[in-house]
């Protein structure tokens, strides 16, 4: 192919896209459909009149402005869930919200999501990761998803809001439901998943919550026990508390079972950068980053326009849904060298995985924790591991990871 036609293809790729129609090779990989986008395209308009951004400097200036481009999904939601369990859900929780909601849920949150208490997890993090690690010695072959990633941070979130170990077994196909509703176009098995899940998901917390109340925990380390006594005279309504217990398990689950799946699948097929990091193991930090830019989890992010204003030169009028590629701004050329080359030792490496301005997300500290633990425990304990079979992709667009994995120890 001539540089020309490649050009040409490439602008017609980018001139047919539409978020809403989908084809199977976005889902195994959307980077040369981003790509396009970033080259011909950048300020995408979609047929529904929204837009779709790809360019770093785009992405960055609508996070840093939460009150020209809001957060909150009431208006954009109705039509998509109408009356319902999911769109209760979404409208009440931090990460769809605007301040002063998001401001007070976000600040009790964070607050027991401190250094210290970070720190304090490491620990038990390490015995759960070292545990999954023996079990996964005793057999030729596992599932990673299933079998090591997806089973730390339910874990993890099991253990911050203090639910009791013996009936952590729901957490994962709720927040998996849930999630999949959020897709650009969810199928109605989708929606009664998600509508069924959050219905059951607030059932189990009206009982864990009346428990805590009756004996509350160490407010220090337990996040249940903050929200429900609130901060500075504040509180939240019961409503609000339910639905944000449901998104700190979202919130955490899905995007960090990602991340370990698509930094350990992603190390195996660049093998120097494997070799690298156990000759240099103290490289994990760095290469936790290049994951998190390279394999973004979270895909996308939303906004609403709340005034006439202006993105990368195009006129936008009020009330225009936005949606923010994170994918796709974490591999443009003009904020990362090489960006389509894995390289743990990228320095500087300010990627968007987490989001960027009042929205980045709370529980980040946390989740490199995690990636670093399991990702560098996992290298180290099975230095030869291969991906033994076709991996299974998550099938969504919106959050980027695998359903299933098999891997051979050696």
């Amino acid at each position: 192919m001539t540089p020309a036609t490649a050009i040409v293809d490439d602008r017609a790729l980018a001139a047919s896209f539409d978020l809403r129609h989908l084809t199977p090779g976005f889902y195994a990989d959307p980077y040369p459909l981003y790509r396009a986008l970033r080259a011909h395209e950048p300020v995408k308009r979609m047929p529904d009149g929204s837009l779709f951004l790809t360019r770093y400097a785009d992405v960055q200036a609508v996070y840093r402005d939460p009150k020209l481009f809001s957060s909150d999904k009431k208006v954009e939601f109705r039509p998509k869930y109408g009356d319902s369990p999911l769109y209760e859900h979404h409208t009440t929780s931090l990460v769809f919200n605007d301040p002063p909601l998001h401001t007070r849920v976000r600040r009790l949150i964070a607050g027991a999501l401190t250094a210290r208490a970070i720190a304090a997890m490491e620990p038990d993090l390490v015995r759960l990761v070292d545990g999954l690690l023996d079990r996964a010695e005793t057999r030729g072959e596992l599932d990673l998803i299933g079998d090591f990633a997806a089973a730390i941070p339910v874990e993890i979130i099991g253990n911050l809001l203090a639910v009791p170990h013996d009936e952590r077994g729901a957490l994962r196909d709720w927040s998996l439901a849930i999630l999949g509703a959020l897709e650009p176009v969810p199928t109605e098995a989708q929606l009664q998943r998600g509508n069924d899940a959050v219905r059951d998901f607030v059932a189990y917390l009206q009982g864990l919550v009346a428990q805590r109340r009756r004996a509350p925990g160490d407010p220090q380390h337990d996040v249940l026990t903050r929200l429900i006594a609130g901060e500075g005279g504040e509180q939240l309504s019961e409503a609000e508390l339910l639905q944000n217990c449901i998104f700190i398990l979202n919130a955490g689950h899905e995007t960090t079972t990602n991340l370990i799946g698509n930094g350990l699948v992603t190390l195996s097929e660049w093998p120097d950068e494997r070799a690298a990091l156990l000759r240099e193991p103290e490289l994990i930090g760095t290469a936790v980053e290049e994951c998190l830019r390279f394999e973004s989890s979270n895909q996308l992010g939303n906004r609403m326009t709340m005034a006439d204003t202006q993105i990368g030169g195009v006129e936008v009028a009020r009330g225009t849904p936005v949606t923010l590629c994170i994918g796709a701004a974490n591999r443009d050329p003009a904020q990362f060298a090489d960006p389509d080359r894995f390289d743990i030792r990228r320095d500087p490496n300010r990627h968007l995985a987490f989001a960027f301005g009042i929205h980045q997300c709370a529980g980040l500290s946390l989740a490199r924790l995690e990636a670093r633990v399991a990702i560098g425990r996992f290298v180290r304990r099975f230095p030869g591991y291969r991906v033994s079979g076709t991996p299974t992709r998550g099938g969504r667009a919106r959050f980027r990871g695998f359903a299933a994995v098999p891997v051979a120890r050696a």
